[in-house]
């Protein structure tokens, strides 16, 4: 079974677990996934690995509440267990012979974001993070940001923390001062990440995307992830999540998003009221 030993609110949607799985955590790297369960009847759902302690034997998650799945799991405590963890999935972030980066994180993206940052850092590169938020109350994980960051550039919709602005505001204005990057490295929404991939190619800056789309059993076979990257079907689960984002169809893939929000819907009220007769 794989024990909680740690359970923190990061903002009033998005929670940290700190999960017992030591043969995971002996194999993870940043970029890859796990496939959750919380209940032996939950829906599986798949997310990135947000850190790991080799040494502890634990991998880190971080999950906004959003549907049913992750109301079922911050329904959890500290002691409690999953009923499923599985991994470590997908290809690793490619990180090999990067000297300057910047990385830029949008909302909960920026949990998968961190790691990478957090490696390049510790192999030598001088890494630039732009963070981006709608406002104050959803910053998370600004800390972890600062400790492994030459440069952290903190936005906010709303101007109510750090700068004003979208993150592509703060990147336009790194690469206008002379900042010549290896490679740009952008995760959070898919209209964030469409909008970085246009500013890079106007600069000609390579720009690496994560894409996590709908999966079911995260092996390829369903088909459920499927994206088209330069002009070829490919699958987020095994040939991703990482990909060139000059290649993505970002249209495509927020068309293919958008067709499961009624089903997400329905799964969260179940899930509402399931929860709340238990707390009854």
């Amino acid at each position: 079974m794989y024990r909680i030993v740690t359970k923190k609110e990061l903002n009033p949607t998005v929670t940290l677990m700190e999960i017992e799985a030591p043969l995971i955590a002996k194999k993870a790297e940043p970029g890859q996934f796990i496939i959750f369960r919380a209940f032996e009847d939950s829906e599986r759902v798949p997310l990135t690995i947000a850190d790991y302690d080799r040494e502890k034997g634990t991998v880190t998650i971080i999950f906004q509440i959003v549907g049913g799945a992750t109301m079922e799991l911050n329904s959890l405590n500290e002691g409690d267990c999953l009923h499923d963890f599985v991994g470590p999935l997908g290809r690793p972030s490619e990180t090999d012979g990067l000297k300057k980066v910047a990385v830029v994180g949008g909302g909960v993206g920026c949990a998968i974001a961190y790691p990478i940052a957090k490696k390049l850092h510790n192999l030598g590169a001088e890494v630039h993070s732009i963070v981006g938020f709608r406002n104050k109350d959803l910053v998370i994980l600004e800390d972890e940001f600062k400790a492994v960051s030459d440069k952290l550039c903190m936005m906010t919709d709303d101007g109510s923390y750090g700068t004003k602005g979208l993150v592509t505001n703060a990147l336009e204005e790194l690469i206008k001062e002379g900042n010549q990057y290896d490679e740009v490295i952008a995760i959070g929404p898919v209209i964030m990440m469409k909008f970085v991939c246009a500013l890079t190619k106007k600069y000609d800056v390579k720009t690496i995307v994560s894409m996590n789309p709908i999966m079911i059993d995260g092996t390829g076979m369903c088909g459920g992830c499927r994206l088209t990257v330069g002009g070829e079907t490919k699958f987020a689960c095994v040939d991703g999540p990482d990909f060139d984002g000059h290649l993505v169809d970002f249209d495509e893939a927020m068309h293919r998003g958008s067709m499961y929000r009624d089903f997400e819907a329905h799964a969260r009220e179940a899930s509402c009221n399931l929860l709340n007769k238990e707390v009854k």
